[in-house]
């Protein structure tokens, strides 16, 4: 870029502080990569209750601080810390923030009041903005949680001295989850009912941020191209698609970026062995530990399939279950389990190390260590996913040596080259559509390969870990975003 920018990123979760997918590793590691090139960032997030203050180095920063909301005003405090120049700064109000969990209650009820908490958390960045008198350029949010950021620069602070310079962009991580909420909450939000219309926030009669954030914001992207032209249409984009359309070229698909630092096999000090592409021999010492670890049969002639998920339909899992058996049955092939979330599916898939010994090995839960150890002691990797905007766990497999099955779907198609059974190019194993049969048949391709195809398989491992899919590039396609948010913003 031209010039250096002041850059005010809005999201609900960041890494390290919070993390519950994508959002968090996007909204934690991102803004280090443009700091690096050169740019200011500042992160606001929840000070969520759970938060360790001093392991995290916060330390008081700006209180109280007023933020009007709907005509009433609330006061709070921010905390921040800094991590590798960027300013994380945090918001105590523990009035929305101090809960057991993000979004949801243990039931996985959403918190009633989800649309105050969040848009209480946007205006209260622009307000940390105002009240320090620092005047970003750009004001990038995240999802639905902060999609009302753009209608508010241009309602509220179109000629603010702050912010009225600054353009908007927002990235639409998944865009099935919209921030649809019953419109008694909208008198809060305070965005005015003349914006409370079908071409903004309104949906059949009920809030619905996202929607209204594509409609204000200066530029949008979402997580790879192939899930921008997914959303696009009437299944991908979940109701959404049209807005979208009317969008055109503001409108991009930006590949996630993984974060080297904490994902590369060749210096992980997660993994009981350290390995790069010149020598693969500490993968081998993994897979035999990971076998242990898992009461899994020893041995080095068997593959493994790792599975590192959340539970949710989304993920395809159900579609792996009803062919398990007949997989483990039928192959000579181990799985290493690491999930939860949907309760019946965490039923199905915890006692099956009971019922095929030496064979499946499960953890219910999330364990990053072991999320650590499965990336790096499996074969294989599946991802049966019915979409996925982006993923990261396809990404963190190629740098691991570990290949990736996966549905040919968003950010899975276009991270991962198909297998050529003639040449040995690839660098993992794609099926097209969703269902049992074909989870079955590629997991059985795969396996052949193990066995039948020695030198291709050794050949896409080596592949597969030159693969580069660093924050650096997406960084640089963000400042392009900008330049395009900024332009069309002075257009108007």
């Amino acid at each position: 870029m031209e010039r250096p920018l002041r850059i005010l990123m809005i999201a609900s979760e960041a890494v390290p502080f919070a993390k519950t997918g994508g959002l968090g590793d996007v909204a934690g590691t991102l803004p280090r990569a443009l700091q690096r090139r050169g740019h200011e960032v500042t992160v606001v997030l929840p000070r969520y209750g759970w938060i360790d203050g001093a392991r995290h180095g916060l330390r008081p920063f700006h209180a109280p601080m007023g933020v009007w909301m709907g005509g009433v005003e609330e006061w709070c405090a921010v905390e921040a810390t800094e991590i590798e120049g960027v300013t994380f700064a945090l918001v105590r109000y523990d009035r929305y923030f101090d809960r057991p969990l993000l979004y949801h209650d243990a039931q996985f009820r959403d918190y009633a009041d989800n649309p105050r908490r969040f848009a209480f958390l946007t205006r209260a960045a622009l307000q940390l903005c105002r009240d320090r008198g620092w005047a970003p350029d750009v004001v990038h949010v995240h999802d639905w949680q902060t999609a009302l950021g753009p209608a508010y620069l241009k309602v509220w602070h179109w000629n603010d001295p702050v912010l009225g310079g600054a353009a908007s962009v927002l990235t639409i991580h998944n865009i099935a989850y919209q921030g649809r909420y019953p419109a008694e909450h909208w008198p809060y939000i305070g965005l005015r009912w003349d914006n409370f219309t079908a071409d903004t926030f309104e949906d059949h009669g009920a809030t619905n941020f996202l929607k209204g954030g594509i409609r204000f914001a200066d530029a949008l992207s979402t997580v790879s191209p192939t899930y921008a032209r997914e959303t696009l249409g009437p299944i991908g984009g979940h109701g959404l698609g049209p807005y979208l359309l009317r969008r055109g070229a503001d409108y991009v698909g930006i590949l996630n970026g993984a974060d080297y630092g904490e994902w590369d096999p060749s210096r992980d000090p997660k993994i009981p062995a350290r390995y790069d592409a010149s020598s693969l021999a500490g993968k081998a010492v993994c897979k035999r530990e990971l076998q242990r670890r898992l009461q899994l049969e020893v041995a080095d002639d068997i593959p493994v399939v790792g599975i590192v998920s959340r539970f949710v339909e989304q993920k395809g899992f159900d579609l792996l279950a009803p062919v398990i058996g007949s997989i483990v049955r039928g192959m000579r092939v181990q799985f290493a389990v690491l999930g939860a979330g949907d309760k019946q599916l965490e039923a199905f898939f915890g006692p099956l190390p009971r019922r095929y010994p030496g064979r499946v090995g499960t953890w219910i839960g999330y364990h990053d260590e072991l999320a650590h150890w499965i990336e790096a002691g499996s074969d294989f990797f599946l991802m049966p996913s019915r979409y996925e905007p982006c993923g990261l766990n396809q990404i963190y497999s190629l740098r691991y040596a570990t290949l990736p099955i996966v549905r040919a779907t968003g950010g899975l198609d276009d991270t991962v080259e198909q297998y050529d059974e003639r040449t040995g190019d690839g660098t993992g194993f794609k099926f097209h559509d969703p269902t049992p049969g074909a989870v079955h048949d590629t997991v059985g391709w795969a396996v052949s390969t193990f066995y039948d195809r020695k030198p291709h398989l050794e050949a896409m491992r080596r592949r597969a870990m030159s693969r580069d899919f660093s924050w650096e590039r997406s960084a640089a396609a963000y400042e392009r975003l900008y330049e395009r948010a900024i332009a069309n913003h002075r257009a108007l």
